[in-house]
């Protein structure tokens, strides 16, 4: 079976970034997700179409087909008045939930003063080159369950 719209594709990979830093990998299991649905970066899933298990690859992802470019319109500096009620030290590196005008968008800590926090709304991989080394391990088609949700069920019936 080869990868195609609908299947369940398992792989494990390793994550480089172009400095060679490992940035993420698969952990024992091999990572499961479903083929045309979004479910990861579109460089990589655009570079498994049509691969079958057994095969392994090296894919570079750019940015735009990745996390996207860094967008420096992100990064703004918020009064400390704005973390009000959060129970906790405020840190640089510390990730938060929040509401912008193009909805809701998870943003980093980058910099903290005395009245102002420097806060970066760019995924922590916008603007990098992605180096993926991909194992496929398994394809198969997925279930309706799968299909209407949109993203795989691993065999206990929780989400992946």
């Amino acid at each position: 079976m080869r990868v195609a719209a609908n299947t369940v594709v398992y792989f494990h990979y390793t994550l480089r970034n172009g400095a060679g830093a490992v940035l993420d990998q698969s952990g024992d299991a091999p990572f499961g997700y479903l083929h045309g649905h979004g479910n990861i970066v579109s460089g990589l899933e655009s570079a498994l179409e049509g691969r079958e298990a057994g095969e392994a690859l090296d894919v570079q992802v750019e940015p735009g087909q990745g996390y996207g470019e860094r967008d420096e319109a992100l990064v703004q500096a918020v009064p400390r008045s704005a973390f009000e009620g959060v129970d906790v030290e405020i840190e640089a590196g510390m990730r938060f939930r929040a509401h912008s005008d193009a909805g809701p968008r998870i943003v980093t800590i980058t910099e903290v003063a005395d009245e102002v926090i420097t806060v970066d709304g760019n995924h922590p991989l916008a603007g990098e080159v992605l180096h993926f080394a991909v194992q496929l391990t398994e394809i198969r088609d997925a279930t309706a369950t799968e299909l209407e949700h949109g993203h795989v069920h691993d065999g206990d019936g929780h989400h992946h």
